[in-house]
C-alpha cells in the first residue's frame, strides 16, 4: 500500500482541446496561469496526447504524458525531448511553483 499524495497542478488534452487548472491553484497570479496554459496547450498540439503537471508527495513537479491506445499521431520520441526542453526553458517558473507548493500546501519552510 502506498500513501500516494500526488496533486495535479494542471493539464491539457489534444483529444478534447481542453486545459485544466486545479481549483486549489486559482490564487496563482494570472501571468503564471497563462504561462501554464500556453505551455500545456502548445505541448499537446505539438506532441499530441495528454500532458499533466503533477506534484509528487515530496512537492517536486513532474511531467506526465499519456495517449489513447492506437493514437498514431502521438510523438513518443518528441515527447521526451519536449519535456527536457520545457524543464530547461521554464526552469525558473517550475522551480517557483515547486517552492510555492512546498510552502503553501506541504508547510515546508525555506530557512536555508
Amino acid at each position: 500500500m502506498s500513501s500516494n499524495k500526488e496533486v495535479v497542478l494542471c493539464g491539457a488534452s489534444a483529444y478534447n482541446k481542453k486545459f485544466y487548472l486545479n481549483e486549489n491553484f486559482k490564487n496563482l497570479p494570472d501571468s503564471i496561469k497563462d504561462e501554464l496554459k500556453i505551455m500545456c496547450v502548445l505541448f499537446t498540439e505539438d506532441i499530441g496526447g495528454i500532458l499533466q503537471l503533477v506534484f509528487d508527495e515530496n512537492g517536486d513537479l513532474q511531467f506526465r504524458t499519456s495517449c489513447d491506445e492506437g493514437d498514431l499521431l502521438y510523438d513518443d520520441i518528441g515527447c521526451g525531448l519536449k519535456i527536457k526542453q520545457l524543464q530547461q526553458t521554464k526552469e525558473e517558473i517550475l522551480s517557483a511553483l515547486e517552492m510555492y507548493y512546498k510552502t503553501m500546501f506541504l508547510g515546508i519552510g525555506f530557512e536555508e
